[in-house]
């Protein structure tokens, strides 16, 4: 268990030691999590393979330095984030930082028109098409607030952990993924508004 209550099912000891079958373990276990990240965070396989490779790169340079006081799914989670972030900044110099603190924080939200789609089919919600809005949707989300709603709401962090991976406080998680959410459901109620059945 490290310092922070959290139960390893991997030996810190073996990883640190070098122990390849540990590392490669760990690798199996997290690659999907991690790549399925990079795909929604940069858009192609490609970019998705060059940031997983990277991240298991740098975690096994640095696991004599990985302190135990965050899980390792966390540290591995914020090596990743980073890795996304240095290749969106690459190809879109002006990516907000997912440090820099929102300039709206403390001002009220204006409400929005959102169709109610609260009683949608799940067969709707999760066809090919439905799907491919959702995505397309989160992809249109700005950098900040689409990583905050991948880690809670697809990879299923909880605040704590999301706000360990970015370096926020745990306020400024539920505040970005309270306005995912809203933008998510604002770009897709027309289009959920439009194909369920009156």
């Amino acid at each position: 268990m490290n310092k922070d209550g959290h139960s390893e099912p991997f030996s810190l000891t073996a990883l640190r030691g070098g122990d390849r079958v540990e590392f490669a373990r760990l690798v199996e276990t997290y690659s999907p999590l991690i790549y399925r990240l990079g795909l929604k965070m940069l858009g192609t396989p490609q970019d998705a393979e060059d940031m997983l490779q990277e991240t298991f790169i740098k975690a096994y340079r640095h696991l004599d330095s990985f302190d135990g006081r965050a899980s390792l799914s966390t540290w591995l989670y914020r090596i990743a984030t980073n890795e996304a972030l240095m290749v969106l900044r690459r190809k879109r110099p002006d990516t907000i930082s997912v440090e820099q603190p929102d300039e709206d924080d403390n001002e009220q939200q204006a409400p929005l028109q959102i169709t109610d789609w609260c009683c949608i089919p799940e067969e709707e919600l999760l066809s090919t098409e439905g799907r491919a809005h959702l995505d397309q949707a989160v992809a249109n989300l700005p950098t900040n607030l689409r990583v905050v709603f991948l880690l809670r709401d697809l990879d299923g962090l909880s605040t704590r952990e999301t706000a360990g991976v970015l370096n926020l406080s745990e306020e400024a998680v539920k505040t970005r993924l309270s306005r995912a959410r809203l933008q998510l459901r604002e770009k897709l109620s027309s289009y959920f508004g439009t194909t369920v059945p009156q």
